[in-house]
């Protein structure tokens, strides 16, 4: 396979977009990775000034169907591999459509697409035409969220009985949109958001940590989706008592209007063995619980084979993972790089006609991404029957 850097496309991050900045610095990372052009704003106009004022130059269009469709004639050294989506939630299933038809890869921010029929297009497209397609829930690029992951499905924890998996924030405490905020403003907009608020934005993470780390799927629920704040059109607070595809309970929460809280995401696993614990503010160590034992504590780069609790044979990819030694911390951007890194490489192989995984033990891909559409509709429908069991649709 060539080793030349990978070329990316941006759609969106221009006019202060946040999300954006932790994705570039970590394409850039590894120095196999390069973003080279953008589409990165609606208006034409603006979004040819955005990219020549980036940090450093790329080639701005003023359309992604422009930098899509240039793509088809552009040198080979100059072609896309695949391409970043960093818009609001409504304008990711246009541009991930049309790349994949032209034969660019997708990574594009969570959640998915607007809705379950938008996203069961996405997944067909991306299967029937073999294109590699991520999705970016952050947390899972952890290495202690592949660790926690090992723990679980390994069976080191017995039978998992009950899963606490919650994200908790306080920015949207008051109505920060009536400002005028551009992060508060799409966010609570239906017509850009979808049908949930803070489900959509930060629960679909708590839900893919749950879904990453055990394995196990969510088959009913009973939601409740609430609005704190007088005249918001979305649910500010988002509480799902769930039923698991091993007969266990969960608890996938997530709440906005929490003040004080940054981004508290974190999960709780109870198992017939033991427990485990995580938090992603703290994301260097885990920590698991066994009966009549003092709590062990587990840190990135510092992890010992056979140690009376982890087998004496670890996957040789998971203790190859670490990125710095133990107590140099890795953090968010190093998060989103792993992400990009693993995405990398099926792109690679992609390219070379060679087989690739993408099965979602390294990065979320778009089953998982239509995982969480479904959720979110599940939700809603509980929701407005105050709470009733729904089922989640059956898998396509």
């Amino acid at each position: 396979m060539s080793n030349k850097p990978l070329n990316v496309g941006l759609v969106g991050g221009g006019k202060g977009a946040f999300i954006v900045h932790p994705h570039q610095k970590a394409i850039h990372m590894d120095g196999t990775r390069r973003i080279v052009a953008g589409a990165l704003f609606p208006d034409p106009k603006v979004a040819l000034e955005e990219a020549a004022n980036w940090p450093y130059p790329i080639k701005g269009y003023a359309s992604y169907d422009e930098m899509i469709a240039a793509n088809a004639t552009a040198p080979a050294a100059e072609k896309l591999d695949y391409i970043l989506i960093v818009t609001p939630n409504f304008v990711h299933y246009d541009p991930a459509m049309k790349a994949m038809q032209a034969g660019i890869a997708v990574f594009c921010e969570k959640p998915l697409c607007l809705n379950l029929k938008e996203a069961a297009k996405l997944v067909r497209t991306s299967q029937t035409l073999g294109v590699p397609f991520g999705v970016a829930h952050t947390y899972l690029g952890h290495w202690t969220s592949r660790l926690s992951r090992y723990i679980v499905q390994s069976g080191l924890l017995g039978d998992i009985r009950w899963v606490d998996s919650y994200y908790n924030q306080g920015w949207l405490a008051t109505k920060l949109e009536a400002t005028g905020q551009q992060q508060a403003s799409w966010r609570v907009d239906p017509k850009r958001a979808g049908g949930s608020g803070c489900g959509g934005d930060i629960g679909t993470h708590a839900l893919m940590q749950l879904r990453y780390v055990t394995g196990l799927e969510v088959t009913q629920v009973s939601a409740q989706m609430e609005t704190f704040v007088q005249g918001r059109q979305l649910d500010d607070h988002f509480t799902i008592y769930c039923k698991l595809s091993n007969g266990g309970k969960a608890l996938v929460r997530a709440s906005q209007i929490c003040i004080g809280y940054k981004n508290d995401l974190g999960i709780t696993i109870a198992g017939t063995k033991g427990s485990l614990r995580w938090r992603q503010e703290d994301p260097e160590c885990l920590t698991i619980c066994l009966p009549n034992q003092p709590d062990r504590t587990y840190w990135r780069g510092a992890v010992s084979a056979g140690d009376g609790f982890l087998p004496k044979t670890l996957p040789a990819d998971l203790l190859a993972e670490s990125t710095l030694p133990a107590g140099h911390p890795e953090a968010f951007h190093d998060a989103f790089a792993r992400l990009h890194r693993c995405f990398e490489a099926d792109v690679r192989k992609w390219r070379a006609g060679k087989k690739f995984s993408s099965d979602g033990s390294k990065y979320a891909n778009v089953g998982d991404g239509w995982s969480g559409i479904a959720f979110i509709e599940t939700c809603v429908k509980s929701s407005k029957k105050k709470g009733a069991w729904v089922a989640m649709p059956k898998s396509l």
